[in-house]
């Protein structure tokens, strides 16, 4: 069963005139520069951490062992949680602006690959027998390559959101 757009638009301006998305969005000077700070700064230990994992599974500072980076998962969880979060606030402020925009399914569905790699990752990591962890393979490698070209494309994705929406609230969609 298909649902129509005007349906979802009824849906999007209903969320837009709920209480939170009104304080996000016009109630509070600061709402939204600060839920858009929490972004960035949950992005950074997000995509620092997973960053830093991928460059050292393509072979740079391979003076430390791989169960060393075991508590960058934490990092990257934790900014992964702020960045939920936050991201669930900016989505409820503009849902017309982000739900109508294909970059939108684009960022979220690189951001799913490159999560679910670094989890694969580390369980590779921990049923290594050495206290070094791993030896790095041509595949192993390679997926580290394209998981840090996802965070790439997820982060310009990210913030192309900005600027190619075609709807930015659902009364600019009738």
């Amino acid at each position: 069963m298909a649902v129509s757009c005007a349906a979802m638009h009824a849906y999007f301006d209903w969320i837009e005139h709920t209480g939170l998305s009104l304080w996000v969005r016009e109630d509070s000077l600061w709402a939204f520069p600060i839920v858009l700070i929490f972004h960035t700064v949950g992005l950074a230990f997000l995509v620092g951490a997973n960053v830093a994992l991928n460059a050292r599974m393509l072979g740079m500072a391979r003076g430390v062992p791989l169960t060393a980076m075991l508590p960058f998962f934490q990092v990257m969880w934790l900014g992964f949680w702020v960045n939920a979060v936050s991201g669930v606030l900016l989505l409820a402020a503009y849902p017309t602006k982000a739900l109508t925009n294909p970059l939108f399914y684009v960022k979220l569905t690189l951001i799913a690959i490159a999560l679910v790699h670094a989890e694969w990752l580390r369980a590779h990591i921990l049923k290594q027998p050495t206290a070094g962890g791993p030896h790095t393979t041509g595949t192993i490698r390679m997926l580290s390559a394209a998981a840090l070209f996802c965070w790439f494309a997820a982060v310009t994705s990210g913030r192309l959101l900005a600027y190619t929406y075609t709807y930015l609230m659902a009364n600019d969609a009738r």
